[in-house]
Order: structure tokens, then sequence, then C-alpha cells
């Protein structure tokens, strides 16, 4: 924001890296510090690193170990303050100086927004996975609509329903939590909103690069269930991912053992916190077009 600009929304903004993108960071960093008509906080949080090398205006926040990607996120949350807060992965930037600015207009003139996914393209082509269009119907992605997960890369929201959603879920370190707070958001009366209109770039990369991905994955599944629904439709979800599972990888066995051995974690190990969503949340999410057993 510049001088001559009067204060905009405050908004929190929370970087998580490992510091392993140095390049990416500052762009990132950059294309946040350029932003119109809002007044930022931002923290970098190194997830088992000591950020080093930051802005005046940008504060480190060193954990001592890798606490997972939705628990580094928190801990940035912590720290930050505003109206709004927003998080950006060390290898995202912000194309346009009005993206926080453009993400707020959505919310304040709908309210019933607790959340916005902007549309993800890579800078270099403006490539995208289908994966980036969190929904059923992937269609045309300029297409703005209700979602029912969110990719968690770029994430804009309400402070206050961000708080009431109780964060993201530390357990999971990584997959599924991006499901679990659009879920809450929707529990808290509000809708998530994919933004079709807003564009951030971010690299064209595949999930299975994470180590682990296959087993975390089936153990959050069972995760998310046992943490956020009613305990008759816990059973009925897990068994759609697993048909569905069972389709995508029946002619790979080593996937399907890895995935069976996180599936059992998820039934054998503690998920933490549990906030059951209510049965009026499950019938409005169903009405907007996706029950939550699918």
């Amino acid at each position: 924001m510049s001088a001559a600009e009067p204060p905009g929304p405050r908004v929190g903004v929370v970087v998580l890296t490992q510091g392993t993108r140095s390049h990416e960071l500052a762009e990132g960093i950059r294309s946040v510090q350029a932003q119109r008509h809002v007044t930022t906080d931002i923290v970098v949080v190194g997830n088992g690193w000591q950020p080093s090398g930051l802005p005046e205006d940008v504060r480190g926040l060193g954990l001592d170990e890798n606490l997972g990607i939705p628990a580094g996120r928190n801990r940035g949350a912590a720290v930050v303050s505003g109206e709004y807060i927003f998080f950006l992965d060390d290898d995202a930037t912000l194309p346009s100086e009005t993206f926080l600015a453009d993400a707020i207009a959505l919310m304040v003139a709908d309210p019933k927004i607790g959340l916005v996914q902007p549309r993800l393209e890579d800078a270099t082509d403006g490539s995208a996975p289908r994966r980036w269009i969190p929904r059923i119907r992937k269609g045309d992605r300029t297409r703005s609509s209700n979602i029912f997960s969110c990719l968690e890369a770029v994430i804009v929201m309400p402070r206050a329903v961000f708080d009431a959603c109780g964060g993201w879920g530390d357990a999971y370190f990584y997959a599924h939590e991006g499901i679990e707070l659009a879920w809450r958001v929707w529990d808290q009366g509000k809708r998530a909103w994919y933004a079709g209109e807003l564009v951030a770039n971010h690299p064209y990369v595949h999930p299975t690069r994470h180590e682990d991905y296959y087993r975390l994955n089936a153990r959050n599944r069972v995760w998310l269930a046992r943490r956020n629904l009613p305990f008759v439709l816990q059973p009925i979800y897990v068994a759609a991912w697993t048909g569905i599972t069972l389709l995508r990888w029946w002619r790979t066995p080593s996937v399907l053992a890895i995935w069976f051995s996180g599936w059992r974690d998820g039934w054998r190990d503690d998920p933490g916190p549990r906030s059951r969503m209510r049965w009026r949340t499950v019938f409005r999410m169903a009405r907007a077009g996706r029950p939550p057993v699918i």
C-alpha cells in the first residue's frame, strides 16, 4: 500500500516455508507487499527452520521442528492481527496488486461467504491440473461456485470465521485439512467459495511429491470423518472413499498396501479434537450440491 492511499482492511498474512525455496519465498513476499487498498501484517513461519534475510516489515517465526503444514499455519495465525487472514504457500504469488482487496470485496458484498479460494494457475504458461478446481463437476475453471473443500495454498478468510472454525487441524500434518476447514466454514452458517475471477500463481506440481502421501491420504480420510461427521455418516464417507481408491489403484497393489496401512491407522489412532457437524449443515451442503458423504 502506498503512503498516499488511505489504510484499508487489515490482513494478517501467514507464509509457511521450510526454507528450501528462497527465491520463490522472496517473490511471494514481494507480491503481498505490493497489495493495494489493504494493510498487511506479515509473518513467515519456518517449519523446522529459522527464517532469515526477510524485509524489515516482515517478521519471522522459527519452529524448532517441522510440525506439519496445518500446525505451522496455526502458529503463524496466532501472531498476526487483522479483520481478515490470508494463507500463502512459499511457492505461490499474487499477480494482481488488488488481489486481497478484491477477495475481501467479495466477502463484504456477500457476508455469507466465509472462505475464498482463487483460481490457481502456473505463472509460466497458465496451466492447472483439474484437481485445483475443488468441485465434482469441474467445468470451466473461470466459473465461480460454492465449494466443499479448498486447496490450502492460497486462502482468504474473515479472521472471526477462521477462529470460530478452530483453525487448521494440527493432527493431520499434511492432506485433507482443507476439506475440514471448508466443512467447518459451512458449519458456521457460511459458505466456502471458489472465485474463478481471482487468480493466484502456483507451480504445477503433483501431490505425490510429498513423502508418505498415500498413507496420510488414507489416515486423514478416516480422521476427517471421525473428527467432523455425525456417527451415522462416518462409515458411509469412509466406505465411499475406500471404493474410489480401489477403483483407482486396483492395478497397483503396492500403493493399495500403503493406503490401507494408513486406513488402519485412521481407525486405531487418536484423531485429535472433534467438532461434529450439525445435521442442518449436512442438509445445507446437500442442497448446495454436495452432501458430506461424497
